[in-house]
């Protein structure tokens, strides 16, 4: 790859100055170490492959949060982590949504899925939280449950009684592990149809 290669890709995944933001993408999770590859933080997960193959840093401080502007499939976006911890997702989502002016319609929001198993995926155009608490914070302080939504397999409790709490905070294994590696590429692929117009092709292609 010549440096005129290199200059051109740079140039084709950042945002031009003075672009608007079209979407924003969100990803859910629990900030701090002692959270990464946790089942919980699945949506971080997916964020942070989006930024890589977007070339773009998800460090900046903004919103109750980490983000970065980056294109994806052809869209200027904010790629956003939020830092308020699961439960209180929404305020961070809610600030960047109004930061920008822009609708629910204008949010894709990324997270994990105790009743599908890792690895498989499942797009939503709206719906209710189903019992998620970072999907619960988000419907209420925006008042809609209209904004679609990548759920990301992580699995069901081995039974019952394990407590729901130490299961999405545990960390995957080897084998399930892998399988999150390749729905994460998966979910890449899909954010990029949906801020395409085109979340029925994401839909057919990719849900389990």
């Amino acid at each position: 790859m010549s440096i005129f290669d290199v200059f051109d890709r740079i140039s084709q995944n950042s945002p031009s100055a003075g672009s608007k933001i079209e979407y924003i993408i969100a990803g859910l999770g629990n900030p701090g170490m002692e959270y990464d590859n946790t089942r919980h933080n699945a949506g971080f997960a997916v964020l942070d492959a989006l930024a890589e193959k977007a070339g773009a840093n998800i460090n900046r401080m903004r919103f109750k949060g980490k983000t970065a502007e980056a294109v994806i499939g052809g869209k200027r976006c904010l790629l956003l982590k939020p830092s308020t911890y699961m439960n209180n997702s929404g305020e961070s989502i809610v600030q960047a949504l109004e930061f920008y002016k822009l609708n629910i319609s204008q949010l894709i929001v990324i997270c994990d899925d105790i009743s599908l198993d890792p690895g498989k995926l499942r797009i939503r155009r709206r719906g209710s939280h189903g019992g998620h608490n970072g999907l619960r914070s988000i419907c209420e302080l925006t008042g809609s449950d209209d904004f679609q939504r990548i759920k990301m397999g992580v699995g069901q409790k081995p039974h019952p009684d394990y407590d729901l709490a130490k299961w999405v905070l545990g960390k995957f294994g080897k084998e399930d592990g892998e399988k999150m590696k390749t729905s994460a590429e998966n979910a890449c692929c899909c954010t990029e149809l949906m801020v395409q117009g085109k979340t029925d092709e994401a839909m057919n292609k990719y849900n389990s």
